[in-house]
């Protein structure tokens, strides 16, 4: 059964909607903020799972829009870039910089190991390592092309887009478990009297940190917030994300085949913080409130249209050793976010709120992240630092970063 465009949009808007109820219905979703896309994405990709497997029906989507709606996100990334904020949080945008590349390297390093105790292909540990984890669908089909052109890997791109869709599940469902427990540990250690319960606690911390005299609201801080805006605010906002589109699309072909190379999201990103910034010292800064709205609006879209068009069977078709180095990497993603993100990031509530964007970019992709973020603070507060950090690292930093880890990797003689 195919759905078309239309039909795709009405689904995707229903998904939201869905996940909106689910975690108003089921208290353990909101004990482990899963994101609203994630919990109404998910049941539905399992229900078609199972009309496909019990009626032989297969329901196809038209995702015309995800990939306009994910480029658009990422547009509007860029439009919120304020390079002087950026400069304020240099030092630890830096230091999260360097927990990004060492978590790149940990995952293929994992990944290799484990090829060689079940006996395969050893580029396996790569494509089931960073390729396809913190690389996402994108970095995944494009190296797996390479591996089966070049190394002779067979089935590798197959493999490659059911890891990365297992990443972008686990991702987003990974996020709110380990805020919970950090959340705790937060609480524990700061406890004021004997009796108070942890996650209560936790929340008010949460609270008295976002008391603090603060800069208002970034723009993917409060998703469900009421923005004011005008007809010709949103045109103009819609006018320059559409200029990021088109410009950082004829980028990415400009720089396709060199050195430089580069997804179009990033290209898109680059141009958004450009035009942000260049307006700005033109004193007709963007208008925030219509980035926010924008920005928000084809975030969830993109979220429940990837999520509820996944080929859950997909994954069943993936062999038991490439399983164990999945399991095995969403373990070590969250041993990684609980004891060593959290810990070199602070240990307090931003480092909650960056551990768990951390778990959506490092299995899933950074919409994944924004989504993780936005539950942990939509339930106890604000984190300019996590939403100042993150969407950049995520969306532009770790993309070279990975491909720089990736090459390396290549250059072992064990590849050769």
């Amino acid at each position: 059964m195919n759905v078309g465009i239309y039909g795709t949009l009405v689904t995707a808007s229903l998904v939201l909607l869905l996940g909106n109820r689910l975690l108003g219905w089921i208290p353990l979703l909101r004990s482990y903020t899963i994101p609203e896309p994630v919990a109404g994405g998910l049941l539905v990709a399992i229900v078609l799972l199972i009309l496909r497997t019990t009626s032989h029906v297969e329901v196809r989507f038209d995702t015309a829009l995800q990939t306009p709606l994910m480029l658009a996100f990422f547009a509007t990334i860029g439009l919120n870039a304020n390079l002087a904020s950026l400069k304020s949080g240099g030092p630890l945008l830096l230091r999260f910089l360097g927990l990004v590349i060492g978590l790149l390297v940990l995952q293929n390093a994992v990944g290799i190991a484990l090829t060689y105790l079940l006996g395969i292909d050893p580029l396996y540990g790569l494509l089931v390592g960073s390729i396809t984890l913190s690389g996402g669908h994108g970095t995944g089909a494009a190296w797996s092309k390479v591996f089966a052109e070049h190394h002779g890997l067979q089935s590798a791109t197959e493999a490659a887009i059911a890891c990365a869709t297992f990443g972008l599940v686990m991702g987003g469902i990974l996020g709110g478990p380990v805020a919970r427990l950090l959340m705790r540990q937060v609480a524990k250690k700061d406890v004021v009297r004997a009796g108070n319960r942890a996650e209560t606690h936790a929340e008010s911390l949460a609270e008295n940190h976002n008391k603090s005299p603060a800069e208002p609201p970034l723009a993917f801080e409060e998703p469900k917030a009421e923005q004011a805006t005008t007809p010709a605010a949103f045109i103009e906002t819609l006018a320059l994300i559409a200029i990021s589109l088109a410009a950082g699309s004829a980028l990415s072909q400009l720089l396709a085949g060199t050195a430089i190379e580069l997804p179009t999201f990033v290209c898109v990103l680059f141009v958004g913080v450009v035009l942000s910034n260049a307006l700005g010292l033109a004193g007709k800064p963007v208008l925030d409130h219509a980035v926010a709205l924008l920005g928000n609006v084809s975030l969830a879209l993109f979220l429940a249209m990837a999520l509820m068009t996944l080929k859950l069977w997909d994954l069943a078709s993936l062999a038991l050793p490439v399983v164990s180095i999945l399991v095995a990497q969403t373990v070590l993603m969250a041993l990684y976010a609980i004891f060593v993100t959290f810990r070199v990031m602070g240990r307090n509530y931003d480092a909650v709120v960056l551990a768990s964007g951390h778990c959506g970019f490092g299995l899933g992709a950074t919409p994944t992240a924004i989504a993780n973020m936005q539950a942990i603070t939509a339930r106890f507060g604000h984190s300019h630092l996590a939403f100042l950090v993150v969407p950049m690292v995520g969306a532009f930093f770790i993309d070279i970063a990975n491909a720089i880890v990736i090459k390396g990797y290549l250059a072992l003689p064990i590849f050769h």
